[in-house]
């Protein structure tokens, strides 16, 4: 497990949460001095999405909040499980697989000391290769060495599946997402097919240095694969990168931040109002918050919510289903 952070400043923590109406730490004995959120690897949207709302909780709060760089959503389900992580984020493919025992990463620990918080957005699946390579579609990667992202993340657990249901024949490679974007760019290796929401930082970034294909499954390959896995459709909007200049047909899935069980209810429950209750600020860390929304936690059917959560939705308006609210819940 990397041991990297994004520390963020809180010079004007008290005033930012005055400002917010928050609690702050000093307000609560039992709240952390504090916390971590897991991401995934440099160059994806976890990485700046975590980053991001750890600091504007740490504003708020006084709670100091750092992202760690992981493994992905797979195996922030295990770290937070474990304790050794406090927060993080994952994808519901990996978070269900996970629930269940079933992780590639932790064959029979099932995960359920994690509590679901608040939806995040939809991770479209997307390919990027270099023009010059001739590689425009996912077909196109028969016979291919293409980069899938790092060990136990969305990409890494779902792309080999997908090709092995297509009939091709990938020479996968594993690494953090602005690696293997590099290495796309040094002819390293073929394609980098990967899963984050978009825009993609890595793709932009590669998009900016070199002619690039940017594409994803067929019509036909995506009715195949939302037979055959937990994804849905998608459209990506045209102008989501300079070079792609019509919408694209996808395949993602729904992304949520996790918590530990043991984390105290009305800390999560400030976390769910800085986050929720200021998209706008949100909109600022990343384009793909738009989905941040209290509604969206529809999308979670099978994890059940901290209580902290729980307490937000209900003020709200939002029901929150009875299977998933947790034992530990005393409201």
């Amino acid at each position: 497990m990397l041991k990297t952070y994004i520390r963020w400043a809180g010079a004007a923590a008290l005033g930012c949460a005055l400002a917010m109406g928050t609690a702050t730490a000093a307000d609560h004995n039992d709240w952390p001095e504090s916390a971590k959120v897991g991401t995934a690897s440099q160059g994806g949207t976890y990485f700046i999405y975590g980053a991001g709302w750890a600091g504007l909780v740490q504003e708020a709060t006084g709670v100091n909040m750092s992202a760690e760089v992981t493994g992905g959503p797979a195996q922030n389900m295990v770290l937070v499980h474990r304790g050794d992580l406090e927060f993080g984020m994952t994808t519901m493919g990996p978070a269900y697989e996970g629930w269940h025992g079933e992780l590639q990463v932790a064959p029979g620990m099932e995960t359920r000391n994690v509590r679901a918080m608040f939806p995040m957005y939809r991770t479209p699946m997307q390919v990027v290769a270099l023009q010059r390579s001739g590689i425009d579609s996912v077909s196109d990667l028969d016979g291919k060495t293409v980069g899938v992202g790092p060990r136990g993340g969305t990409a890494s657990m779902f792309w080999p599946r997908f090709f092995e249901d297509l009939g091709l024949d990938v020479n996968v490679r594993y690494g953090g997402a602005a690696d293997l974007a590099g290495q796309v760019q040094d002819g390293l290796i073929d394609a980098f097919a990967f899963a984050a929401g978009v825009p993609i930082s890595a793709f932009s970034q590669l998009e900016a240095q070199q002619p690039v294909n940017i594409f994803s499954l067929s019509e036909a390959q995506i009715e195949e694969m939302v037979a055959k896995h937990p994804v849905s459709p998608i459209t990506i909007p045209a102008g989501t990168y300079s070079s792609v200049d019509e919408a694209q047909p996808a395949v993602a899935l729904w992304n949520f931040a996790i918590a530990s069980k043991d984390m105290p209810a009305d800390f999560v429950y400030e976390i769910m109002k800085t986050v929720l209750d200021h998209n706008d600020r949100m909109m600022e860390v990343h384009r793909a918050a738009k989905e941040t929304l209290p509604e969206n936690m529809k999308y979670n059917d099978f994890m059940w919510f901290h209580p902290g959560a729980v307490r937000y939705y209900q003020e709200k308006g939002i029901e929150v289903p009875e299977d998933l609210i947790p034992p530990e819940y005393e409201g």
